[in-house]
């Protein structure tokens, strides 16, 4: 029986980002140095596949610091934690790696230098978010305010607003934190933003390859877990960019066939914590339906590269 004809759209750049790739390898260099078990605070990156690879071999994932031993290394995610968590680390001797991704890390200092100039921070993202936690965690409670939507604004109580600043979450909507700034703008004029923007360019890329892919495709997919922010985002900007059936799935098998229907073109992009093997997977899944012809949608090349810490790097 002839496939019907299907024109697949892949975005570029989609997936892993530098800042997931160095957190996965910081996770393996720590099991060949110090061996297994390695314990890893909250997922290091938040996608399944890659979080049961680890822990095949041998990474044991936990919530909170009190459920790792104290002669065991262990290593902070991606997302970044609060200054209490490094601090007890210390106290109780631990081996610990950090694995904060460095644009992370940027928005730690930047909230930290504004508020050793006597400013209080304001933070766009997205309450409970490990990233958020982090960031505002760098700081005594009550100095970073947290505030999700437009609406928020409106709402918030500040100490003086002649004395504000703020910062983001690295994985928002682009458009949205826009017009979340611009309110906080037009309410408080004095308001001190970052030198450059705090969401990635990671963050940023994926959005603008979704967006490009939208004009085209019918309907599209977006390869990712339900608790990555990046990767929900992603599907925020698809839908409003035009593209009637945009879903997240995180494997081949979540893709609801009967949904799809009879369709001839189709977007396909991931999170930035979502492997290139899950990707294939879904394209596979469509040859074995499709006569597929897969045509790249490139909207920027990426060549970013992390280090890993030195603990990592040098013989044990």
């Amino acid at each position: 029986m002839t496939k019907p004809p299907l024109t697949l759209y892949l975005a570029a750049p989609r997936g892993f980002c530098a800042g997931v790739d160095r957190a996965i390898k910081i996770v393996d260099m720590a099991l060949e140095k110090w061996g297994a078990p390695v314990y890893v605070r909250h997922e290091i990156v938040h996608n399944k596949y890659v979080v049961d690879d680890l822990r095949a071999k041998g990474a044991v994932f936990v919530e909170e610091l009190e459920e790792c031993p104290d002669d065991r290394p262990v290593i902070f995610s991606a997302h970044g934690v609060p200054k209490s968590v490094p601090a007890e680390a210390t106290k109780r001797e631990m081996l610990y790696v950090d694995a904060t991704c460095p644009l992370v890390s940027k928005v730690h200092i930047e909230a930290e230098r504004h508020a050793s100039n006597g400013l209080q921070i304001i933070m766009i993202g997205h309450d409970g978010h490990p990233e958020t936690v982090g960031t505002m965690g760098q700081l005594p409670e009550g100095e970073v305010l947290l505030v999700e939507t437009v609406e928020d604004v409106a709402e918030v109580e500040v100490r003086d607003p002649q004395k504000l600043a703020f910062v983001t979450q690295t994985t928002l909507s682009v458009d949205d934190t826009a017009d979340i700034v611009a309110a906080l703008q037009t309410r408080f004029p004095a308001i001190v933003g970052p030198h450059k923007e705090d969401i990635c360019y990671a963050t940023t890329n994926r959005q603008e390859a979704v967006k490009a892919m939208a004009q085209k495709a019918e309907a599209m997919l977006v390869v990712g877990a339900p608790n990555s922010s990046n990767s929900k985002r992603l599907v925020e900007v698809g839908a409003r960019a035009g593209c009637s059936y945009a879903q997240l799935v995180q494997r081949a098998t979540d893709i609801d066939w009967r949904a799809l229907g009879d369709i001839k073109t189709m977007g396909i992009t991931a999170g930035a914590s979502a492997p290139e093997v899950l990707i294939n997977e879904v394209i596979d899944a469509f040859r074995d339906r499709f006569d597929v012809t897969v045509e790249v949608v490139e909207t920027a090349q990426e060549n970013v590269e992390f280090k890993v810490p030195r603990v990592l790097r040098v013989p044990a």
